[in-house]
């Protein structure tokens, strides 16, 4: 488990504890998408919203924050 494996299900867990303060019955079904994904990226290392943005052209860049992957 990595840094970034951590912050995306830290994320999916927020938005699925606002949905559930909210009300699972009252929610939208498309909310539900962004932590599935999410969960699913933490979990797995693959992102398809990161597969996604780089097909249509953008580049993936290392992290801009100034953090260094250094060992």
């Amino acid at each position: 488990m990595n840094a970034m494996r951590m912050t995306l299900l830290s994320i999916a867990t927020i938005m699925m504890v606002g949905i559930w303060l909210t009300g699972f019955e009252k929610v939208h079904w498309v909310l539900y998408l962004p932590p599935a994904f999410l969960v699913f990226a933490g979990i797995t290392g693959i992102c398809p919203g990161l597969i996604f943005w780089s097909k249509i052209g953008l580049k993936n860049e290392v992290l801009a924050c100034g953090i260094s992957n250094k060992k």
